[in-house]
């Protein structure tokens, strides 16, 4: 007879080949905070429903206890060929209490135990990374109240080409949104995958009179799932949380080339500290913005999980499958990996040192300004297309005798735009063209005064569901809770 857990239908062990294959202890071994919590919350639920005695619940809430104790103490070694976690601390609760430890298993399933696990893993990890993007948001609102304060201008670019110039805080703010609305996704999606699948057991219930409310609120969930089938089989509060990670990791690639393009020679808008940069084993003169590169680099990992991850959803039938082992591969590399890059780029930008005397010489170039003339010139009575076509024209002009559009002479400038004068293109400047963008959401130095006071009403974080119980709270939480009790 099988040695397993699940071993009385069989005659004969798992092969050891693909006993390793299938197994997940290496990789969700992570989840023993979760699991413990999980159980306490169980036993208590079990004997408050009379299914379990009280002195059979105090016996395994101890031993639940402390065996978080010694996980907790790095005293806990785990079965080198254990199938799972749930199975290893089933297995060393047995070690320590006895038989009585075969009853914690009444009424679940490892399907409900491990959604839930999950379920409680992705609350603590967007706890952690709510902060790391609220103290990310922190310093980039701080740059950019510095920059604003320093009026620094800098090119703006589109087609990676010179275009217009902007203040240097409105860049800032812009990477300060995008941030933003990554911490509030992250938010709404764990307020929305608030919900606990324990009680759905296997897959369609349990004939013993459970109580998944109790659990549910002994666990920092609003509920139990309303669906069995659902809660066993539903991974789309980890698809949300991909996508979230997917998309911020986007978020802070762009960030990341930004900066590697500014601490070029080409650019020289920026230089990292010697902290924060690589060398090169070959070239002594090289000073190489490599994390920010590996940022770059991380961010497509992240886009690959998610689309793996919906590659593997795709094609399941309800309920549970063994498919969704990948759950774990798929959370612990988008989590850990954007864990990272969090970290990473909080401290990259710390380090990078912005030269502005570098952007305001780059953002004088005065063929930025054509934008400026064609405005001019359709302020005096010119439609939009042919000023455009004119300025075209004195740009080109300019192109070819290597100079400014305010060093052509009167009569190329009449010849192409009879309504400007030399002096009309001279008056022109990088300030007073930040200056006149001065619509809502514009780069100029009131408007972004004014999106800085709106982003520092956004500082704060948004309130998410409570961080995961630990076993020792859960086991001596008062029951019954006034909410649920039946």
């Amino acid at each position: 007879m099988s040695d397993k857990a699940w071993g009385g239908r069989f005659a004969r062990d798992t092969d050891r080949g693909l006993a390793a294959f299938a197994r997940s202890l290496p990789l969700d071994r992570r989840l023993w905070p979760y699991d413990l919590a999980l159980s306490a919350a169980h036993v208590r639920m079990l004997a408050h429903r009379g299914i379990l005695s009280q002195a059979d619940a105090d016996a395994l809430l101890t031993g639940l206890v402390d065996l978080e104790r010694a996980f907790a103490a790095g005293e806990v070694e785990l079965p080198e060929e254990g199938e799972d976690i749930h199975l290893a601390i089933e297995s060393l609760l047995f070690a320590r209490i006895g038989e009585v430890a075969g009853r914690l298993h009444t009424g679940r399933s490892r399907n409900d135990q491990v959604a839930t696990d999950l379920h409680l893993y992705l609350r603590d990890a967007a706890h952690r990374q709510s902060a790391a993007l609220t103290d990310l948001l922190g310093a980039l609102w701080e740059r950019s109240r510095q920059a604003l304060e320093q009026g620094v201008v800098v090119p703006g670019y589109t087609h990676t080409q010179r275009a217009q110039p902007v203040l240097l805080a409105h860049l800032w703010l812009a990477h300060f949104d995008a941030l933003e609305r990554d911490r509030g996704r992250l938010a709404d999606l764990v307020r929305r995958a608030n919900r606990s699948p324990l009680g759905a057991a296997a897959l369609a219930g349990s004939p013993h009179p459970l109580d998944a409310v109790l659990t549910a609120r002994l666990l920092g969930f609003d509920g139990p799932y309303d669906n069995s089938l659902d809660a066993v089989a539903d991974r789309d509060f980890l698809v949300e949380y991909l996508s979230f990670a997917a998309l911020c990791g986007v978020h802070l690639s762009r960030m990341a080339d930004e900066a590697i393009l500014w601490t070029t020679a080409e650019f020289g808008f920026a230089a990292l500290e010697d902290d924060a940069a690589f060398g090169s084993s070959l070239m002594p003169q090289k000073k190489n913005p490599e994390a920010f590169e590996h940022v770059r680099a991380r961010a497509g990992r992240l886009t690959g999980v998610l689309a793996g991850f919906l590659a593997t959803l795709k094609g399941l039938p309800l309920a549970y499958n063994s498919d969704l082992q990948e759950s774990h591969h798929a959370l612990y590399t988008a989590a850990d990996t954007l864990d990272g890059m969090l970290a990473a780029v909080r401290r990259l930008l710390e380090a990078l040192v912005v030269q502005p005397e570098r952007m305001a010489q780059a953002a004088s170039d005065p063929l930025m300004l054509a934008t400026d003339a064609a405005d001019l010139l359709v302020r005096r009575g010119v439609p939009f297309r042919t000023a455009h076509r004119q300025v075209g024209e004195l740009v080109a002009e300019a192109a070819a005798r290597g100079v400014g559009l305010g060093e052509l002479a009167a009569d190329v400038v009449a010849a192409h735009a009879p309504a400007l004068t030399p002096a009309d293109l001279a008056r022109l400047t990088a300030q007073g063209a930040v200056a006149a963008r001065a619509t809502h959401g514009g780069t100029a130095p009131a408007r972004v005064a004014e999106a800085l006071e709106r982003a520092r009403a956004r500082l704060a974080p948004p309130p998410l569901p409570p961080p995961p119980p630990r076993a020792a709270d859960v086991a001596h939480t008062p029951l019954p809770l006034e909410e649920v009790s039946r």
